[in-house]
């Protein structure tokens, strides 16, 4: 007799606890704020395209995220494609990601290349991250380049991409970003991306189907108000005004929500969860009548731009039009994030134009902006011993967002990795 089980937030995490649950004879009933699963892989309509609010990509080294697409029949519906970087640095775009666009690479010293290249090449070969644990990025990633690749290559990306809190970063997070691209390469000189056919929501409807037909609920528009602990022990949650049983709770929002949704928590679990820091996202999409540049990913090194880079789409997945998307990182605190979505469409609009002056504005289909205020959690030297236990010290609880597959970077191969374990861990 399966237990009945709530799972809180309808991101990957959440539909992969529900959907191990569900498929190991339990009854989970999946509570989303949203009106649709997903999360950040959730899609919108983007005038008659269903296409993601913000850009995902796959890499050979995905295992989750393979294992279940077999698991669900779509391993087909997979492809793989050769995608080439890029960089824009001294109003040029310039080839990028592999040794011979390093060698060629225009505004870098020989010597600085060299000890960028052997960095890049090294992280890529480590597989014991804890002694980096403890050892703060920015400093371990200008030992290693030195003080000139530094500058050039990486300083714009700390600048753009955390702010304030890119002087505190854990030199493993950031080892396991590098290490994950390199890893989807056929070899030193060629990179292997893949993507699904429909793209994430193909996974998302499967996964949704699966998780109901196995016995599970998926409750859209229904936020919950409160996990009700009596007694050191979940009873149940607070919906809609009304309390609702369960045997357990496992959340999977992220953990700056927690202490409002379980304001009964042990006093130095909550204070912790109220202290996490994180960076939101305001999240431009582009539809174009003309491809922007030949490249995938655009890294960008421009005083005009305040941006780390830039995705084209379409260069790894073939659609009609030619689809752009320009995350601004920001931290929700900052000024910036209050700022109109008109303000970031016209400094795309402009970036666009600067990086290739054939378009003009009658090559802008359609321009959107979306929002998420905890798109990525800030992970400083040493943050796996700060987390509390996923299993918390409430009997029947447990709690996790992305910072918990540390040092892994949030994707949604590790989101289903780690919930399918967790959901393992809670009924055993």
């Amino acid at each position: 007799m399966g237990q009945r089980i709530a799972v809180l937030g309808a991101g990957p995490m959440g539909l992969a606890v529900a959907y191990q649950l569900a498929r190991d004879g339990h009854h989970p009933v999946l509570f989303e704020a949203d009106d649709r699963v997903g999360g950040m892989t959730a899609a919108f309509d983007f005038s008659g395209l269903s296409i993601e609010r913000y850009y995902h990509f796959h890499c050979t080294s995905d295992q989750a995220f393979l294992t279940i697409l077999e698991e669900l029949g779509l391993s087909e519906k997979m492809h793989w494609v050769e995608t080439r970087m890029g960089y824009w640095y001294q109003n040029r775009l310039q080839a990028w990601g592999n040794p011979v666009a390093l060698l060629k690479f225009r505004g870098l010293s020989l010597a600085a290349k060299v000890r960028y290249g052997l960095h890049a090449f090294l992280c890529t070969k480590r597989k014991d991250w804890r002694p980096l644990d403890s050892i703060e990025a920015a400093g371990w990633i200008r030992r290693w380049v030195g003080a000139e690749a530094w500058e050039v290559l990486w300083r714009r990306l700390f600048d753009y991409k955390f702010y304030e809190y890119g002087d505190n970063l854990s030199a493993a997070w950031i080892w396991s970003r590098i290490r994950r691209i390199g890893r989807s390469r056929y070899n030193l000189f060629r990179e292997k991306l893949g993507y699904l056919d429909g793209g994430s929501s193909t996974l998302l409807k499967a996964l949704h189907a699966d998780i109901e037909r196995h016995g599970g609920v998926i409750r859209l528009k229904s936020p919950i108000s409160r996990v009700v602990i009596e007694q050191g022990q979940v009873r149940g949650v607070e919906v809609n005004g009304q309390v609702e049983g369960f045997d357990k709770v496992v959340s999977t929002v992220p953990l700056p929500y927690v202490p409002r949704l379980i304001p009964d928590l042990p006093s130095e679990i909550r204070q912790y969860f109220e202290s996490v820091k994180s960076i939101a996202v305001v999240c431009v999409i582009v539809k174009l009548r003309k491809a922007l540049t030949g490249y995938f990913w655009l890294n960008t090194s421009d005083p005009e731009m305040d941006i780390p880079g830039l995705v084209e789409y379409t260069n790894l997945r073939p659609l009609d039009q030619h689809l752009v998307y320009v995350p601004f990182y920001v931290p929700g605190e900052h000024p910036l994030f209050a700022e109109p979505d008109d303000f970031f469409i016209k400094k795309v609009r402009g970036y666009l134009k600067k990086i290739n002056p054939q378009l003009s504005d009658a090559d802008f289909i359609d321009i959107r902006a979306s929002r998420y205020r905890y798109a990525q959690p800030i992970c400083e030297p040493g943050h796996l011993d700060k987390l509390p236990p996923v299993a918390l010290p409430v009997k029947g609880l447990w709690v996790a967002d992305t910072s918990y597959y540390y040092p892994e970077d949030r994707g949604i191969s590790e989101s289903i990795g780690f919930g399918r374990r967790m959901a393992k861990s809670a009924v055993s």
